[in-house]
């Protein structure tokens, strides 16, 4: 999975550069020192190389702590949500969740339960071209109430059923980060 990738690239990065460091997790690596402003340099150049960036702006951490714990949630999470999306990410995080669908409409263009919805049909793309689950399974697996409820959120995203892009080989995907540009 990308976010596993992506966590062990930092980790490499930080051992390359001789930075210890504790937990590494997607978003957050754990410093067991103070660096230099040179050493953050090299951290920054390291990370730019693999495709990753730096954030240090607060509101953009948020905005990619909104992003990990949906994708976590979507990807990695076997167990259904107990409340809805927005009670979940203000325990989560302790912002008021209007405060975070303004901040995160603001800087992604695209609303938090777009973001989610677009994420659950690209996870719903995957598991098509696998072809070891069900339609029905896959709609149980991302938490959807019925079968009809993924298909007419599949179609109305990408444009076609799930049927179809199940039938037609179409193994078009995106990257899990661009999944939703189409719906901005």
């Amino acid at each position: 999975m990308v976010s596993r990738r992506c966590i062990i690239a930092v980790k490499d990065a930080l051992e390359k550069l001789g930075i210890q460091h504790g937990e590494v997790i997607l978003g957050e690596a754990d410093l067991k020192e103070n660096i230099t402003d040179s050493q953050l340099d090299q951290i920054k150049s390291e990370l730019l190389i693999i495709g990753l960036e730096l954030q240090e702006d607060k509101k953009a951490i948020l905005v990619q702590q909104i992003k990990t714990l949906i994708i976590e949630l979507i990807y990695h999470s076997e167990e259904p949500l107990v409340k809805n999306l927005s009670v979940y990410l203000s325990h989560q995080l302790h912002y008021d969740y209007t405060y975070m669908a303004n901040l995160f409409s603001t800087q992604e263009g695209i609303s938090i339960e777009k973001f989610y919805i677009c994420h659950k049909i690209e996870r719903a793309k995957e598991l098509l071209v696998y072809k070891e689950l069900s339609l029905t399974d896959i709609a149980f697996k991302l938490h959807y109430s019925s079968v009809a409820h993924l298909s007419a959120q599949f179609k109305k995203v990408t444009g076609i059923t799930p049927t179809y892009f199940k039938q037609n080989n179409n193994t078009k995907r995106d990257f899990i980060d661009k999944a939703c540009s189409d719906q901005k």
